[in-house]
């Protein structure tokens, strides 16, 4: 074979880099045509597969808190924002506590009064106790006496509860936090009016997470607490990964509007580390095993939004493209569309896309 080097070219072929580069593709042509690309081939068949169906879910705190005033006045403090991490007690928000004051002070004049009455009433019945021994008085007086005498002890005890009251309502003042956890959110500013009921902020505690789905009524049917269930979460590496869930709990009612179900799926402990409330995840519901006809995932091309394989058809591979479903791990992906059963498709489609690719004959090593 000759080879021809560029006109232009005036300098020896050992100390030229073009005729060199030109030199060794006509050289790596040669080559190639000598000792062809062997690319390992499979057959596309049908292999018995879990089935179910996937859904989107939503992470979610187990243990959420909205905590909300529960006396009236002006916000004074707000000492944390949302991503704050709080500790149990830890002093959250301050509301004026000038009205609760006043209510703490009249009951207390109010468990004076009552003293200054029950001593009276005490000294009047053992005055009249000791008339009625002397036979100076009636039984019926010493009745009254009596009667005055509980009554103001019931009054002293009713002054009494209303001032436990009033310091139950002084410590609403202060809000706190009921458990470890983090500020999710706030809905209220300094300065605005606090009213009973109305919403300051959110706390939710970190751990433990789980996850919650809606699924139609219709296809709750099969499933039941005990079914294969998996989360996909997020792994260190970045790549997605299938969990089982720690426990799996069902509502027992259904959604009159949307006619679903509500699963809430808690996860394990390492598995939840990274995850934020509101993120959204996949849920997968195994049903059982059905014959799926399915492709190795290592066959598998991918170039943007083409999906493909290279089949053997006679000696030399074509691009075929396909619709794959479900994602079986090593049992590849479903074929739903482009293949047929007993299909030869190229393991290594990259190679098998090079001119000159020929299918690795059986029992070959792989070049």
């Amino acid at each position: 074979m000759s080879i021809s080097f560029p006109w232009f070219c005036v300098k020896p072929i050992r100390s030229c880099r073009c005729c060199l580069v030109v030199a060794g593709l006509l050289l790596g042509v040669q080559v190639g045509a000598q000792n062809p690309i062997q690319v390992p081939v499979t057959a596309v068949q049908l292999q018995a597969v879990g089935q179910g169906f996937e859904m989107d879910a939503v992470v979610q705190p187990v243990k959420q808190a909205t905590l909300s005033a529960q006396v009236s006045g002006r916000l004074l403090s707000l000492l944390v924002k949302a991503g704050d991490q709080v500790k149990t007690g830890q002093l959250l928000a301050t509301i004026n506590d000038s009205e609760t004051l006043a209510g703490l002070q009249g009951n207390q004049a109010q468990v004076a009064q009552a003293q200054a009455q029950l001593h009276n009433a005490q000294a009047n019945f053992d005055r009249t106790r000791d008339l009625l021994r002397q036979g100076f008085i009636s039984a019926a007086a010493m009745d009254t006496a009596e009667a005055q005498l509980r009554s103001t002890r019931a009054a002293l005890d009713q002054a009494t509860a209303g001032v436990r009251q009033a310091h139950v309502s002084q410590g609403f003042t202060r809000v706190t936090a009921p458990f470890e956890g983090r500020v999710l959110q706030t809905e209220a500013e300094v300065g605005d009016l606090a009213q009973p009921g109305k919403t300051l902020l959110t706390l939710y505690a970190t751990l433990p997470l789980r996850v919650v789905v809606q699924v139609p009524v219709s296809r709750s049917g099969s499933l039941t607490p005990s079914s294969q269930i998996e989360v996909q979460l997020p792994a260190a590496d970045g790549a997605m990964r299938w969990i089982r869930p720690a426990r799996v709990d069902r509502l027992p009612g259904a959604d009159p509007v949307s006619q679903t179900i509500e699963w809430r799926l808690e996860l394990p402990a390492q598995a939840a580390t990274g995850l934020t409330p509101g993120q959204q995840v996949q849920v997968r519901f195994a049903a059982g095993q059905k014959q799926r006809l399915m492709v190795p995932a290592a066959a598998v091309l991918r170039r943007g939004e083409l999906t493909a394989v290279y089949t053997l058809s006679g000696t030399t591979f074509v691009l075929k493209a396909v619709r794959l479903g479900t994602d079986h791990g090593p049992q590849g992906f479903e074929v739903l569309a482009g293949l047929q059963d007993k299909d030869q498709v190229a393991l290594d489609p990259v190679k098998a896309g090079l001119t000159g690719a020929r299918a690795l004959p059986a029992g070959a090593p792989a070049q």
